[in-house]
């Protein structure tokens, strides 16, 4: 990034993908942080004229807060590429592997991850039929924070009616049962193991308001599982070529031992808001929220 003393910084935050309002509180969480570190930040709703404003502001850095498609997919990022700003987060290929569910998932078989079988299918065949025995989860293959998650419980006698405005083509995958665990890493460090804790299904509501889950931190679980979380989470991030700062998705069966850790995403773009995941683990780890925006900036460059 630029040597200047006060790098000007654009914020992208916001734009069109399902997960817009998550966007826009985390980018103004990150450029109010970026602010009280001495950079002169610049909030950008990203839109159709996203290049002219980029071109226009001319910033230094560009701090990458979208979420979803276009802003977490390598759209952006291409973009970026494109123009020579340098910017955080992952670059084109490991943002746009990560997102598809499908193809991150064949990474992480080749790089001996666990992870539960799965398939695509279209919404025609999936109302039709049990694509797989219950229990089984139906997402979106390219969406994040559980936007459009449907749970077909054991026993269930029909499979599940999806709605109109889902995409055309879905992800059924085998339901892992057991804890929520989630692990950041930061450039080549993973730092510790979260347990997210809610009364049912860890949906976008539980993920984003108030009182919605409870975090604990560091996770109460046995030392093998914490450290096959930090271990497991690091080499996700290195198989698909993430770079900065990225956040990997555990499912853990207590019954099953190690057996039961199951690898379920991960997140090249993670939320930064206030009751957000990676900023509690950085801040456990002793590092502020702006350090942490400080940490990200430095960090960022093309060609990622």
């Amino acid at each position: 990034m630029s040597s200047r003393a006060n790098p000007k910084v654009a914020v992208l935050l916001g734009g069109p993908s399902a997960e817009r309002e998550v966007s826009l509180s985390s980018g103004r969480e990150c450029a109010a942080a970026l602010r009280a570190e001495g950079y002169q930040v610049t909030e950008v709703d990203a839109g159709r004229d996203l290049a002219q404003r980029l071109e226009a502001l001319a910033p230094d850095v560009v701090f990458n807060a979208l979420h979803g498609r276009w802003g977490e997919d390598g759209c952006v990022q291409g973009l970026l590429e494109w123009m020579g700003l340098p910017y955080t987060h992952s670059g084109v290929l490991a943002s746009a592997v990560a997102m598809d569910k499908e193809r991150s998932k064949e990474v992480y078989r080749a790089a001996g991850l666990p992870v539960v079988e799965s398939v695509l299918a279209s919404k025609a065949e999936i109302s039709a039929r049990h694509m797989m025995a219950p229990p089984y989860v139906v997402k979106p293959y390219n969406e994040g924070s559980s936007v459009g998650v449907y749970l077909v419980q054991e026993g269930a006698n029909t499979p599940p009616r999806i709605a109109e405005d889902m995409p055309d083509t879905l992800m059924v995958e085998t339901y892992a049962p057991g804890r929520e665990l989630t692990t950041t890493v930061m450039g080549d460090r993973a730092l510790t193991v979260t347990d997210i804790i809610t009364e049912g299904w860890y949906d976008y509501d539980a993920k984003y308001k108030e009182g919605g889950s409870r975090h604990e931190l560091p996770a109460d679980v046995p030392a093998e599982i914490f450290d096959a979380c930090l271990a497991y989470a690091l080499r996700a991030h290195e198989a698909l070529g993430c770079r900065g700062v990225s956040r990997t998705d555990f499912r853990w069966d207590e019954s099953r031992g190690l057996d039961g850790l199951i690898l379920l995403e991960t997140n090249t773009q993670p939320g930064m808001t206030p009751t957000s995941l990676v900023p509690e683990q950085a801040q456990h780890c002793g590092m502020s929220f702006g350090a942490l925006m400080r940490w990200m900036v430095e960090d960022a460059s093309c060609n990622r």
